[in-house]
């Protein structure tokens, strides 16, 4: 279909949908948001591409206001069609998808779990035939079906699928938007000589030069505008020029253009027309059984239809939105809430009762218990079907409609619960504002405590939050002490991330006020040692509060299964505490179980923070490429699901590699960034890794700044690392005296701690203070601890501090096999800096060096890399596809491009290829 004569004035936006609509055809996923006001021609663009996709699939939905809380509405438009291909998803997206759209039981999805069965229930209808995927008026639909689309349009890559979504131009902003940051296509008006053409075409009459100029004026050359303001004018009027000036938004015109042709109608059509436009879902059954009861005569949808304002076909369809609207607000309230009475009555309860309730609900007027409980028992259905906004929705006209104070206030209180799980926290704090004005006993005030304390904490870890977790876990700890200490726990967290900047007293005092926490409940849980030794951390001597904390920690590690959970709920602490007391085997299995586990549910809101925390385990294992495939695919799915950005194991790579220019302004602008929202351990944590970077260029006195200014304050998984960093600086740059002082610290803590790698970093400190004999046996001692760990790339830097020492000491030939170890060690890792280091001092013992031969898989991306060797396992594309959240297709459209670059022609071939 040629472009230019199919939309007048829409010439170059045919082009644009027909070349997305061909790549789409040849195997190039696309997506194209159309962005533009009401009437301005977006569902014309949309019925444009569906006639064109010539030999295509067509799966359509559209966004309706009225639905905008049913959980999944909007995605099961789309997807319903396409079901019978569900058996061949994989287990856990085909029990997701199951779940999410009510045709199975199960545990509540997660939503991205569910955008990834989405993308892989396309891919596999478009290997059939390719698919045109047009979402219409996308701003009505429901919360989670939006945030699917927008996850799944993200990762179109190498699909036979063009996802095409309309939506109104909206003044809220980009953060407010799923669809934000996607290809888009705003739709402007049409020139004035178009404009002119289509107005001379809806008026079969004469019009005169005035009315021309003031229409095509007003209409602003939004094509609906055009249409539809001739109208509401006579003959006379058009032909004579005798007309009311109106004012105002286009859409407010049109739509009250639309208001008076409704008002012109029979009664019995304006009524039908009002519950056409109450059921979102365009039953025509339904409609047919509403219309029965409401006494509306069998003429009244011919006379809708004649009217140019609706179809009766198959399905109920408004000629436009606006007509809906307009529909539904031409009617008076009491009217509505008879047309929805007669719509709860028609609909089934036991297929659809949550629709049923939300009919209930708008028909109610004024409190109604009967309601609420049924509006409370579809909250509990859409929370088991993932679907948190919509439980937030129905609980919160729950709680509109609850006459009790007590119960209204625990209604509320569960409504701002699942406000916040549903990413809305300023939502959330208005029903705790709610729930406060009812009647609430001393248990569920703590709870309410609690969860104030929770938001502010998720949206500014400033040191404003744990006073309200403390008070919050006192008020818990008389009725639910298991409860009361996990506050206490998230108390003493609060105060970690704020670090520095906490005004209250800071981690001490609230690990003392910890101290009140109820005893453990029995048997203990993995939490309940975590509190204790969190607590002894701050509050006791080093031993105890060390060894506490070690235990607490392996608790995490070393259960016989079942603490998924656990691990899923805390890392976010308990991996800082694991690398505060230097525990590598910890840190690595705590995030190995995390990664696997959010993988294999689909925990994507969780994935990044386990995938960022994994990411520094392969950094400090030397591992640069694997953390940045690891940083990489954070990044990608941070952006994918639109939460905040993790950018330490970014800024953590960097510092080591040593070899980035930006990497002092970059990590100094994080110091910038922390500080201004309060974050005071990430001063702390950004000063580190200025003193590692320092180091490794040479540059001790920088170094021994950054690290001082680091140890300032104890934070929780920093200050160690940090005062072994200041020991080298302090030593390299003549500033013994503050070395040792550092290395009195560590003495203290290290010995506490007991693991092979605290052990191994205090020795290779004391060596590098010491002289002789000594000092010797110090080095072997760290390098002979530090080969039992996964931290390779400390065992290099302790190679490489005892080859320096070697060389000063004038045995060259021992100095050059450590260096040569050391260089090797940190040249493999990526560790540019510390290589460098290690070269300068080989050729200052007459070694020459050879220069670094580019490995084959520095020829590929770090995606591609990562496909790769997951390939070369013995992975299929599907289980890429699934572990990634990519579909199968992109899989296979990666690995075409790794033969390519590889030279290579199979998969037996990868392994051998990565490994050259």
């Amino acid at each position: 279909m040629s472009s230019g004569d199919q939309l007048r004035g829409r010439r170059s936006e045919c082009e644009s949908l027909d070349r997305l609509t061909s790549d789409a055809m040849s195997g190039r996923g696309r997506v194209l948001v159309l962005r533009g006001e009401a009437g301005i021609g977006k569902s014309a663009l949309m019925e444009y591409v569906v006639r064109s996709a010539a030999g295509c699939r067509i799966a359509r939905a559209a966004g309706v206001e009225s639905q905008m809380e049913l959980a999944f509405a909007g995605l099961h438009q789309l997807c319903a069609p396409m079901l019978g291909h569900l058996d061949r998803l994989p287990g856990p997206q085909q029990d997701a998808l199951s779940v999410a759209f009510g045709l199975s039981a199960g545990s509540p999805p997660d939503r991205f779990l569910v955008g990834l069965a989405v993308l892989s229930l396309l891919a596999e209808v478009a290997e059939e035939q390719p698919l045109v995927c047009a979402v219409d008026d996308a701003q009505w639909l429901d919360q989670v079906s939006a945030q699917t689309l927008s996850f799944v349009a993200r990762r179109l890559l190498a699909e036979r699928v063009l996802l095409v979504v309309a939506v109104r131009t909206s003044t809220s902003g980009p953060c407010d938007d799923p669809f934000a940051g996607l290809p888009e296509l705003v739709i402007g008006g049409l020139r004035d000589s178009d404009a002119r053409a289509l107005l001379r075409s809806a008026v079969p009459g004469r019009l005169d030069a005035h009315i021309t100029d003031r229409i095509v004026s007003e209409a602003r050359g939004n094509p609906l505008a055009l249409l539809e303001l001739p109208r509401g004018l006579s003959a006379a009027e058009l032909a004579g020029g005798f007309i009311r000036p109106d004012t105002g938004p286009v859409a407010n015109q049109i739509e009250q253009g639309f208001l008076r042709r409704i008002e012109s109608l029979p009664e019995g059509t304006q009524r039908l027309l009002l519950a056409a436009a109450a059921e979102p879902m365009g039953d025509l059954s339904l409609l047919r059984r509403v219309a029965e009861q409401l006494d509306i005569g069998a003429d009244a949808a011919r006379v809708a239809e004649s009217a140019g304002l609706v179809e009766f076909g198959a399905r109920v369809r408004f000629r436009h939105p606006l007509v809906r609207s307009a529909a539904y607000r031409a009617a008076e309230a009491a009217r509505r809430r008879d047309v929805h009475r007669a719509l709860a009555a028609a609909t089934d309860p036991v297929s659809d009762p949550d629709r049923r309730a939300w009919h209930h609900a708008n028909a109610a007027v004024g409190p109604d218990e009967e309601v609420a409980a049924e509006l409370e028992r579809s909250a509990d259905r859409a929370q088991a079907r993932g679907g948190i906004a919509a439980a937030a929705a129905f609980l919160r006209r729950a709680t509109e409609l609850t006459p009790d104070l007590g119960r209204r206030g625990v209604r509320a209180l569960a409504a701002a619960q699942a406000a916040f799980e549903a990413g809305t926290p300023d939502t959330a704090l208005e029903l705790l504002a709610a729930a406060e004005m009812g009647r609430l006993d001393d248990l569920q005030r703590g709870r309410l405590a609690r969860l104030r304390a929770q938001i502010i904490f998720a949206r500014r870890r400033s040191g404003e939050v744990h006073p309200l977790l403390l008070e919050a876990a006192g008020q818990l700890a008389p009725y639910l002490p298991g409860e009361a200490r996990e506050a206490y726990v998230e108390a003493i967290g609060s105060a970690v991330f704020a670090g520095r900047l906490d005004v209250h007293g800071g981690v001490r005092a609230a690990a003392e006020a910890a101290r009140a926490a109820p005893r453990a409940p029995q048997p203990p849980r993995r939490i309940d040692a975590l509190l204790d030794g969190l607590t002894a951390r701050f509050v006791d001597d080093h031993d105890r509060g060390a060894a506490l904390l070690v235990h607490a920690l392996r608790s995490f590690r070393d259960a016989s299964g079942g603490n998924e959970d656990d691990i899923m709920r805390w890392l976010w602490l308990a991996w800082p505490a694991s690398l505060d007391v230097l525990d590598d085997e910890t840190m690595f299995h705590l995030t190995d179980i995390a990664v696997r586990t959010a993988r294999e549910i689909g925990a994507l809101n969780f994935l990044p923070l386990a995938l960022t925390y994994r990411a520094a385990v392969h950094v400090h294992a030397g591992e640069f490429d694997a953390a940045s495939v690891l940083v990489e695919e954070a990044a990608a799915l941070t952006k994918a699901t639109g939460n905040s950005i993790l950018g330490y194991t970014e800024v953590l790579l960097i510092a080591w590699r040593g070899e980035d220019p930006r990497a002092v302004p970059l990590i100094e602008s994080r110091l910038e960034l922390a500080t201004s929202w309060g974050e005071g351990r990430a001063i702390g944590s950004g000063q580190h890794l200025l003193a590692v970077l320092y180091n490794g260029l040479g540059r001790y006195q920088d170094a021994l700044a950054s690290a001082e200014q680091s140890i300032e304050f104890d934070d929780l998984g920093v200050h160690d690392a940090s005062l072994i960093e200041l020991v080298e600086a302090g030593v390299r740059g003549d500033a013994r005296d503050s070395a040792a002082a550092a290395l009195r610290r560590l003495e203290l803590r290290a010995e506490a701690s007991g693991t092979n790698w605290a052990l191994g970093a205090l020795a290779r400190s004391r060596a590098l203070l010491s002289e002789g004999d000594t000092a010797d046996q110090l080095y072997r001692e760290a390098i002979e601890r530090l080969a039992r760990t996964r931290v390779v790339v400390h065992l290099a830097r302790a190679h490489l501090v005892y080859g320096e020492w070697l060389r000063r000491e004038n045995r060259r030939v021992d100095a050059r096999e450590h260096l040569r170890t050391a260089h090797e060690m940190l040249r493999r890792c990526g560790a540019g800096a510390f290589a460098e280091r290690a070269r300068r001092e080989l050729l200052a013992t007459g070694e020459s060096v050879r220069r670094r031969v580019a490995a084959a898989s520095d020829l590929l991306t770090a995606q591609e890399a990562q496909i790769a060797r997951l390939a070369g396992d013995g992975r299929t594309n599907s289980e890429i596809g699934a572990e990634l959240f990519i579909s199968s297709r992109t899989v296979e459209w990666h690995l075409r491009k790794v033969f390519t670059k590889l030279d290579i022609t199979s998969r037996k071939e990868l392994r051998a290829a990565l490994d050259s």
